[in-house]
């Protein structure tokens, strides 16, 4: 029985390399064409291959090994990995649990339970030339990674490989607050965060149609919340999400910005803010009751959550 022929390859070249081979396809009677993200996209005899802003090459279709082994490894790369290296990553990008088809958006929210620092939400599309980057950078649910300095790492390959095709939104704690008081409902909070978070990647890709969302509430909560773009896009809310590649990019980007902001209100209050709401936190909200008094936890924390009362009943504190 024969092998399964590669339909499907990825490599990263620069912009010189880009150039060298765009001229070698106009040279061989190749269809050269614009395409969104993209430097440029070039079609002969049903194989597409686009070069990406990002420097990134995909090559598609049954032509795609004679392609990489007489064109583009002999002129191009100069390098010989076509076979060892091409049908791994052909499997990977066929071995996923995505719950819809490539492309789609995913949303995920951060901060939801963390005492200190602000909501945010971010909304990533992914096609599936961005799946086979995402898997080799190793991109999962973020609550698997557990080091701040990996995290930060990995959003900072995310923002590369989608290449604008994300949006993040952050909830400072004063507006988070005021929305609060004025919702009075964490979960509608959620909503319409994860609602603005859609209709601003939307501004950025208008063509995408389908969105999924990590489910946190009555599937209504989310629909009702939908903006004007929000309403024509396909909405699945799952539970567990994040194992679809789209939600674990987004949950990677939502939490590595709420990192960074938390850091960020600690420098400013000169107090290092922990995560979560742990006896860590209240040790630090006791510090911060005695050094500030009540008034500026408005500035650096979710007021609704019990802890601030829990504290302040512990060590009798008084105005």
């Amino acid at each position: 029985m024969s092998e399964k022929k590669v339909t499907n390859y990825v490599v990263k070249l620069t912009k010189e390399q880009i150039k060298k081979l765009e001229n070698i396809l106009l040279d061989r009677g190749w269809d050269i064409s614009s395409f969104q993200y993209a430097y440029w996209r070039a079609m002969k005899d049903k194989t597409t291959i686009v070069a990406y802003n990002s420097g990134k090459v995909t090559i598609q279709g049954r032509g795609t090994e004679e392609f990489i082994t007489f064109t583009l490894e002999p002129e191009i790369t100069k390098e010989v990995k076509f076979g060892y290296e091409a049908e791994e990553k052909s499997s990977k990008s066929i071995n996923n649990t995505n719950i819809l088809p490539l492309p789609h958006a995913g949303i995920d929210e951060s901060g939801k339970g963390d005492f200190f620092g602000p909501l945010v939400i971010a909304c990533a599309y992914v096609d599936e030339t961005d799946e086979l980057a995402l898997q080799k950078l190793g991109v999962q649910d973020s609550k698997n990674i557990k080091s701040d300095i990996k995290m930060h790492k990995m959003s900072l390959g995310i923002r590369d490989i989608l290449y604008g095709k994300y949006a993040i939104i952050s909830i400072g704690n004063e507006a988070y607050n005021k929305m609060y008081e004025n919702i009075d409902n964490l979960n509608k909070l959620l909503a319409w965060g994860h609602s603005r978070a859609l209709e601003n990647l939307l501004k950025k890709v208008p063509h995408c149609d389908s969105v999924i969302a990590d489910k946190f509430g009555n599937n209504t909560l989310i629909k009702r919340a939908l903006m004007e773009q929000g309403k024509k896009v396909r909405l699945v809310q799952e539970t567990k999400a994040e194992r679809d590649i789209a939600v674990a990019a987004a949950s990677i980007l939502a939490r590595d910005e709420f990192v960074q902001k938390l850091k960020t209100l600690g420098n400013l209050h000169k107090m290092e803010l922990p995560k979560g709401c742990s006896q860590k936190v209240e040790k630090v909200v006791a510090q911060l009751l005695k050094r500030d008094g009540e008034s500026k936890f408005a500035q650096y924390a979710k007021l609704h959550f019990k802890t601030l009362n829990k504290v302040k009943s512990k060590i009798g504190y008084k105005i």
